[in-house]
């Protein structure tokens, strides 16, 4: 009986809401197996001392008394998972993970996720999308899956699954081979997993976090990955190592989005505690904090020069701010609240709650156009990589095909298997 695959997802699932690091009702966690194996505020330990004797932890899953069966307000574990607890406290609670003061969802094993619908009955919100690097193809995410369509009539070619319940951005590294793919299940975990395009096997897992992962940028030069998680924290990873380099907690609520200067020297981060921050792409310092917004921020960016760092979010404007000194230079109003910023060749594109597109040009801090069409909140886009073809994707599951040049549709379809 292992602790790390057997034991730690249950406590996962059904303790760490009321025992964690952030509330711990009756003095007791269970977020690490150190934590797991100290007395709460009754005193008595939680794993025996002598393998007879079960514990308090296992008295009190088993209790019949209501006030002190655990989980507390609720059904009593299956018995099933009671005897897997009951079993490996008898085989002596042992701990086979590597560092027992890790928190549990580092230390589970990376789980294959369960396949995808055959076919979707209602369509997913598109949270995230990516061109393939020949243009040829868009990558959509999906529920457990990355589903991959023609651009040239829209047909669905293939799909890529093993993936997070919720795909939240997508990113290929620049040899064009590997994809990073950021997501993960809303409250209990995120991950980033790197993907060989072409075969859609998962290499490997490159980050683990408590909540979702939200965003992800790849670094110029170097492919080192910035990922932003609901758990407040940034990490930085090289995938060759699969390896977190830093890891940044400098926010005070879910990291929403961040961004590499084109020299990769800085790295911007939105944040829901309403600031945008800069940091150095070497050491993870932070350098500077804008206060801007008084609201929520959804995505962040860079001028091609890397003086200026952009932002959006909840307050329906854009931000344009001086990295020296985190001084506001202008401001644009994008009709509403804002999502995740992708820039072009002098331009933004950023999607809106009000199912709206704005192209917002960098030389007249303007929006110099608004694409149209969708029914609903626009949620991601992405552009080609010669920069001649957009796309939008909105909370109803549709996809449309923007000429750049001229902004005409070019196509739309709803992208459910």
């Amino acid at each position: 009986m292992s602790f790390r695959a057997d034991v730690a997802p249950i406590l996962l699932d059904n303790c760490l809401a009321c025992h964690g690091p952030k509330k711990a009702e009756g003095g007791y966690r269970v977020d690490t197996f150190e934590e797991l194996g100290n007395a709460g505020d009754s005193g008595e330990a939680p794993l025996p001392g002598d393998k007879d004797d079960g514990g308090e932890l296992l008295r009190r899953l088993t209790s019949t008394d209501s006030t002190e069966r655990m989980p507390a307000d609720s059904e009593p574990l299956p018995a099933a998972q009671i005897d897997v607890v009951r079993r490996w406290i008898v085989a002596g609670a042992a701990f086979d993970g590597e560092q027992s003061g890790d928190p549990l969802f580092l230390i589970i094993p990376p789980r294959r996720y369960p396949e995808p619908p055959a076919s979707y009955a209602l369509p997913v919100p598109i949270t995230a999308m990516a061109f393939s690097p020949d243009g040829k193809q868009l990558l959509v995410g999906g529920y457990h899956e990355i589903s991959i369509w023609n651009v040239e009539d829209g047909a669905l070619i293939r799909r890529i699954k093993d993936l997070p319940q919720r795909i939240f951005a997508l990113a290929f590294l620049h040899e064009g081979r590997r994809l990073a793919v950021a997501g993960g299940e809303p409250g209990r975990s995120g991950e980033v997993r790197l993907v060989d395009f072409e075969t859609g096997i998962v290499q490997a897992v490159l980050a683990r976090s408590a909540d979702v992962a939200l965003d992800l940028a790849v670094r110029p030069q170097n492919d080192q990955l910035a990922v932003a998680a609901a758990d407040g924290l940034i990490r930085i990873v090289d995938p060759e190592a699969s390896a977190t380099v830093h890891t940044i907690a400098s926010h005070a609520d879910w990291v929403t989005a961040v961004a590499w200067s084109d020299d990769g020297t800085l790295l911007a981060s939105a944040s829901r505690d309403k600031s945008a921050k800069l940091y150095g792409g070497d050491t993870g310092d932070l350098l500077a904090n804008y206060q801007g917004h008084a609201a929520a921020v959804r995505g962040v960016a860079f001028t091609p020069d890397g003086k200026q760092a952009l932002s959006t979010g909840a307050d329906g404007k854009l931000h344009r701010w001086n990295v020296e000194g985190a001084a506001k230079v202008a401001e644009v109003g994008v009709g509403g609240d804002s999502f995740h910023i992708t820039r072009g060749n002098g331009f933004l594109l950023i999607p809106c709650a009000d199912a709206l597109v704005r192209q917002i040009d960098l030389t007249s801090n303007a929006v110099s156009r608004t694409l149209a069409g969708h029914q609903d909140w626009t949620l991601s886009a992405a552009l080609n990589n010669d920069g001649t073809l957009f796309a939008s994707a909105s909370r109803d599951g549709e996809v449309r095909l923007w000429n750049a040049a001229d902004g005409a549709l070019v196509r739309a379809w709803t992208a459910k298997p």
